[in-house]
């Protein structure tokens, strides 16, 4: 997404060439980017400094401006142990951003007519026929059947397993690893559906396994393995030739490791077995959380969204299918939080419209319709954003905009 810059005349050829050499180097321009110059240097100071004061091992930015790479640096290392540098190409655990690609791929087969968003996900996905719901201490029948709508926000009932809770416990006893426990979607599936809900359909947002549901159901509608799915139907026509559930052995080399900072001490622990879990053939495709990714390729789903669904002069949603996914879809019996409504797999701005979401080791995304930007920071962290790294990142590229 470089600039071209054809020599005109003569006489300024040698300073054109200068400019396409400063642009293909990231140098910030104001002429060119709509960014300054100036607030991008800060944004520069301010990450090198999370990595030179040992917050984080490496940060990498990469901002998208009218379909253009604006802005893209790294900063730091991959590895700490192996001091191999952050670059470019290095591939992330994006957990949860994985929540708007298969909201996303799900909503291709809404554009071929497979459903509809109020239809009850029992009537694709019979094992949920006679799920229950956990009130006062029994099982319930459902005040109303739940639907792929609420899968897509979080309202259909389910949980994680990560709270204080009877039917949390009930998760935890299932799968003590997760949905990573199972060898399959289908067979984590087939055992939710045996387990309550925790929340009556529609009457509460409470962030769950729903999307890898609805990852599911992509399989059913489709037919197909959802990572073929995913593949064909999104990465391939995309050009994210680096996305996917697992990093093939000859990408090894580009993983950068996750760490974290222990309780009480002041240095940067690797957590070996979040980063290798990846480095193996994987068969429980989680589109709630299980994608690897490069900083370059999720750029292009972001663009992708902010065009209207084509990218890559291919495409994928229909421009009214992409309004919806980034469009508050909560029932009206549910909140999700102050300011903030939440659309098909990700939050968005009541204010500007914005559509956004993180990922558990610390990666952020943003279609900023308003200023015509992706935005986005990684690094892999955990806990989630326990470094504000990302939220001052954002902040200081949309004081950047040249108005």
């Amino acid at each position: 997404m470089k600039k071209n810059f054809t020599v005109q005349m003569a006489s300024v050829g040698i300073l054109s060439l200068i400019l396409a050499l400063s642009f293909s180097c990231n140098i910030p321009s104001d002429a060119v980017s709509g960014l300054s110059a100036d607030t991008l240097k800060l944004a520069d100071a301010k990450m090198q400094a999370y990595v030179d004061e040992g917050k984080l091992s490496g940060i990498s930015v990469l901002v998208l401006k009218d379909g253009e790479t604006a802005y893209q640096k790294t900063f730091g290392l991959a590895n700490l142990e192996e001091e191999r540098a952050l670059k470019e190409d290095a591939i992330f655990r994006i957990y949860s951003m994985s929540k708007p690609i298969t909201a996303a791929a799900l909503m291709i087969l809404y554009d071929e007519g497979k459903f509809q968003l109020d239809d009850p996900v029992e009537t694709y996905i019979p094992e949920f026929e006679s799920t229950k719901v956990w009130v006062d201490g029994e099982e319930v029948e459902q005040k109303e059947k739940f639907t792929i709508r609420h899968l897509l926000t979080h309202t259909a009932g389910f949980c994680y397993g990560w709270d204080v809770s009877h039917v949390d416990s009930l998760y935890a006893s299932a799968s003590p690893a997760g949905l990573w426990g199972f060898e399959t979607l289908a067979e984590a599936i087939k055992t939710l559906a045996t387990i309550p809900l925790k929340n009556q359909p529609g009457s509460k947002y409470e962030y769950s396994v729903s999307i890898d549901v609805a990852g599911y159901l992509v399989e059913v509608l489709s037919g197909m393995p959802f990572d073929e799915f995913l593949q064909t139907r999104i990465f391939d026509p995309l050009g994210m030739k680096d996305t996917g559930f697992d990093v093939p052995e000859e990408d090894f080399g580009r993983l950068a490791m996750i760490y974290t900072l222990p309780e009480g001490g002041d240095k940067l622990t690797p957590v070996e077995g979040l980063t290798r879990g990846v480095m193996q053939k994987v068969s429980m495709f989680s589109g709630g959380g299980g994608l690897v990714s490069t900083i370059g390729d999720y750029a292009r789903f972001g663009q992708m969204l902010l065009n209207g669904g084509e990218g890559n002069g291919v495409r994928i949603l229909e421009e009214s299918t992409v309004k919806m996914i980034m469009s508050d879809q909560m029932p009206s019996t549910a909140t999700f939080e102050e300011g903030l409504g939440y659309g098909l797999g990700g939050s968005v701005s009541k204010a500007n419209g914005e559509y956004s979401w993180g990922g558990m080791a610390s990666t952020l995304f943003v279609a900023d319709p308003e200023n015509n930007m992706v935005i986005l920071a990684y690094t892999q962290y955990i806990p989630f954003m326990g470094v504000p790294y990302a939220a001052e990142f954002k902040d200081l590229v949309q004081r950047a905009v040249v108005r």
